[in-house]
């Protein structure tokens, strides 16, 4: 199949007024400039987006504070062919992607910028899905995060047929991928406004996905029909794909399975006391 052409959203923000601690603790002013394995966050999956075909452009969002310091990576990359543009960000997440996507229809897929064990194959695998999608999501299993470290990742989301870590990897094929995801403007977190979770999903589609009462693809299925889209997801075998740096802990399990792909020796991290 040919691959179609995709233009990468990747989310390199904080949060309004918040100093990171990974930031603070490697005296930069983001944390995607915080070093592991001697290059920044986001060097390393500008490494694995600079070095695949097809990609029409990748837009870098991001406040204007942090531009001109991240720009000066970016600048290294830009080189190898690929453009490599930055937008402004908003303080609420699916603005900043509707920012990126520029009124364009697509396709776009949508990473982050400490999502440091993207991996070409995961990429592929999440590009392939959108020729029979309007939007695509990249998760993988519990079992299989647990099989590269006990505390890769801490939260699940419990179907009937298992629990599924989410990879911070989306297709978004068209303008019906863009609107689906467009339900999360309101921003905020849904746990924090149940009315609004409500609205978006309906509430038996929720009772059903809290009680382990339908399938993660029953789940999409329904979910989808809700918002007019096709929605799929690619599994991963990889369960390194849904640990990426988010904290001390996880950036300690990034850097060593990192360097594991890098040859470097980095011993297995023992963090069951850590928060």
């Amino acid at each position: 199949m040919e691959k179609l052409p995709v233009t990468v959203i990747m989310l390199a923000a904080q949060r309004t007024g918040v100093i990171n601690p990974i930031a603070e603790r490697a005296g930069v002013s983001h944390k995607c400039l915080a070093p592991i394995c001697e290059s920044p966050l986001i060097s390393h999956v500008l490494e694995a987006l600079t070095t695949l075909p097809g990609i029409r452009e990748i837009r870098v969002v991001l406040e204007p504070d942090g531009q001109a310091e991240v720009d000066k990576v970016l600048e290294t990359f830009r080189p190898r062919g690929t453009p490599i543009t930055i937008v402004d960000s908003d303080p609420n997440i699916v603005e900043s992607v509707l920012a990126a996507a520029k009124g364009e229809d697509g396709p776009f897929i949508v990473t982050t910028a400490d999502n440091v064990l993207l991996t070409h194959d995961g990429f592929e695998k999440v590009r392939s899905a959108l020729h029979g999608a309007d939007a695509v999501i990249g998760i993988t299993t519990r079992e299989r995060v647990q099989a590269v470290h006990e505390r890769g990742q801490r939260g699940f989301y419990d179907f009937k047929d298992a629990g599924y870590a989410n990879c911070n990897l989306y297709g978004l094929a068209n303008d019906k991928g863009l609107k689906a995801a467009d339900v999360f403007r309101e921003g905020g977190q849904f746990q924090a406004n149940k009315g609004r979770m409500v609205r978006a999903f309906g509430l038996l589609n929720i009772v059903m996905m809290r009680f382990g009462l339908v399938t993660m693809r029953d789940s999409l299925k329904r979910v989808g029909k809700r918002f007019g889209a096709k929605l799929d997801a690619v599994v991963f075998d990889d369960g390194a794909l849904a640990i990426d740096v988010d904290n001390w802990r996880t950036y300690a399990i990034c850097e060593w399975v990192l360097g594991q792909r890098l040859g470097m020796e980095i011993p297995k991290p023992e963090i069951e006391a850590w928060v």
